[in-house]
């Protein structure tokens, strides 16, 4: 395993792998035996990185989620998991009500919201302290200073180490940012968003903003990036969840895009060369890019993040990133 720091500040700073485990279906679709076996794994393998969220997974059972959050909180305490695992949590997606989504009744990003929700999220997990905290989703109902000193006020009390934003506009985190810069503040140093070897469109208007979708990286967010970095972006879904190498899973609408089969066929040529998966060339494309990301994996077996893990130690030749990048 490889690592990384994420954040600036000595007091919150942590280092992590630079492969992060999602435990978004651990609890739910995911059997507490399967979770623990590829928790275990991880963590054997050097992963130090785990992400989940207080909201996942609502959508299973209909409920308002924390399944996942709970089963890390058993896993931990049965294995004796301290402050060397750093556990990413995110808010403001749960729904208030069992039936509802994030769409029609979600909680929000309000001061009140923020302190009740990062507490039951430390209760569920069992820790002390949040090692990293997200704004899952954005809420324009709110003023963005409210939610920057709700943020802030925990970050003071200690019971929230880093935060980060996930589907936010660039313009919206950056105005976050600014807003805590000027008050002497913390902002968001972490930014998790959807990215992929294989673009997405994210013109198409989506359920969370009718001007596009949010989550996807776009070109605004990579300039920005480029101009701040000491942020750190984590990319959730590179694998597409199983549709660049599964027949029975075909890429959806958002990725049909004129440059897609000549990427794919790159990954192919590429893999063959490396003597890699496809899935493995995307994760090592991520990790050492002149614009490195953190990978967030999922995984429903041990056998897929096995081969996840061993994308850590792939390593792409000049020739095949050349390709990689220019092929459009």
């Amino acid at each position: 395993m490889r690592y990384r720091t994420i954040g600036a500040d000595p007091a919150t700073r942590r280092e992590v792998s630079v492969l992060s485990l999602g435990a978004m279906l651990f609890g739910s679709a995911t059997d507490e035996a399967t979770s623990y076996a590829i928790l275990d794994r991880y963590v054997e393998a050097g992963g130090t990185f785990i992400d989940t969220s207080d909201n996942y997974a609502f959508w299973v059972d209909g409920g308002q989620g924390g399944q996942s959050e709970e089963l890390l909180g058993r896993w931990r305490r049965s294995r004796g998991v301290g402050a060397e695992i750093v556990i990413a949590t995110k808010l403001g997606a749960r729904p208030l009500a069992p039936g509802t989504s994030y769409l029609d009744n979600a909680e929000g990003l309000s001061a009140k919201v923020i302190r009740e929700s990062a507490e039951r999220s430390r209760e569920r997990l069992g820790v002390e302290r949040l090692d990293l905290l997200y704004a899952h989703i954005e809420d324009r109902t709110v003023p963005l200073q409210e939610t920057v000193e709700g943020f802030a006020e925990l970050v003071a009390e200690g019971t929230v180490g880093l935060l980060g934003a996930s589907n936010h506009r660039a313009w919206r985190v950056e105005r976050a940012r600014s807003l805590a810069a000027a008050a002497g503040l913390p902002g968001y140093e972490v930014l998790q968003y959807h990215r992929s070897y294989l673009p997405n469109r994210t013109d198409l208007v989506s359920d969370l903003d009718p001007d596009g979708e949010p989550g996807g990286v776009s070109g605004d967010l990579l300039s920005y990036l480029r101009a701040e970095p000491e942020l750190t972006l984590v990319a959730y879904s590179p694998l597409l969840k199983g549709a660049l190498t599964r027949a029975d899973k075909p890429l959806s609408s958002a990725y049909d895009l004129p440059s897609a089969p000549r990427r794919l066929a790159a990954l192919r040529e590429v893999a063959g060369q490396s003597g890699a998966t496809v899935n493995q060339v995307v994760l090592a494309w991520l990790l050492g890019g002149e614009l490195p990301s953190i990978p967030l994996v999922g995984a429903s077996s041990v056998a897929q993040l096995e081969e996840s893990l061993a994308a850590v130690d792939l390593e792409l030749t000049a020739e095949q990133r050349h390709r990689l990048d220019t092929t459009w």
